[in-house]
């Protein structure tokens, strides 16, 4: 096996504009928001992101000019409101949104992890997500078995996937506790990995519960160590999502003074 360390300089630099781009975790919670800043330090250009249900990872990089599309099935702050560079962007026309529903997210994911180029699934007939679509990536197919209506989902296939994660051993062998999310789908879906971790651990220390391992090393391009790699989001078993945090952003962006923000947190 080859180690594949990298420092977030180098990891961010790997990310190439105009690419596609999966961001693991969920809303307040395990997403790789070291990466996001060192992405926005380097100004990455015409990013597409997908994720489910996504909040600061997304509207930091929205609001800092790197993203010309977002596929998301919910972009916000949960109790706080929604996201605020994604709901100008878009209300602007300065960034295109293509709204999903969490099952078409996790189904396209599914189906470009199994190699498949779509995979059917019940639900949104009759429902304006299928209007949005236009027949590009959701389609009424008929089952060859039954005759049954159902909805074929395009397979989504990112570019990049990067997720943060709380082990990893410098080849890539990955531990997530608690909660996966759609991690392990965008990172079997996607065409290069990169997982950032609050530690780098011997590999010995992997083998010893090798049940533990959700990535593993051949499916993993490249291995950032970054303690609270997560911060301001939570990392389960290490640190909690700094609500206050959060609510210091959202305050300073619907003022307008997202700069204030980048210049005191990422810059």
């Amino acid at each position: 096996m080859k180690e594949k360390l990298l420092t977030l300089k180098e990891a961010a630099s790997s990310i190439d504009d105009h690419s596609s781009v999966a961001i693991g975790g969920m809303s307040f919670h395990r997403a790789p928001m070291a990466l996001v800043r060192e992405m926005v330090k380097q100004t990455r250009k015409g990013l597409t992101l997908i994720g489910r249900e996504e909040g600061l990872s997304f509207d930091l990089l929205i609001g800092s000019n790197c993203v010309k599309k977002a596929l998301a099935a919910y972009i916000g702050f949960e109790n706080l409101g929604l996201a605020p560079n994604f709901r100008k962007k878009v209300e602007k026309g300065e960034i295109k949104f293509e709204e999903h529903a969490c099952q078409s997210i996790v189904t396209g994911l599914r189906a470009s992890a199994m190699g498949l180029p779509f995979l059917p699934t019940r639900g949104f007939l009759g429902s304006d997500v299928m209007g949005v679509h236009n027949g590009r990536d959701l389609r009424v197919i008929d089952s060859p078995f039954t005759g049954e209506k159902l909805v074929a989902v395009r397979a989504i296939e990112p570019d990049v996937t990067i997720i943060h994660a709380q082990m990893s051993d410098p080849y890539g062998n990955t531990r997530i506790i608690g909660q996966m999310f759609e991690d392990d789908l965008m990172v079997k879906a996607a065409k290069k990995v990169i997982v950032t971790a609050e530690e780098i651990v011997d590999t010995d220390d992997i083998r010893k519960h090798p049940e533990m391992t959700a990535i593993p090393h051949f499916m993993v391009d490249g291995v950032v160590k970054a303690p609270k790699g997560a911060y301001p989001c939570s990392c389960y078993c290490y640190y909690d999502a700094d609500m206050d945090h959060f609510r210091e952003y959202l305050d300073l962006c619907r003022k307008g003074a997202l700069d204030g923000y980048i210049d005191k947190y990422v810059r």
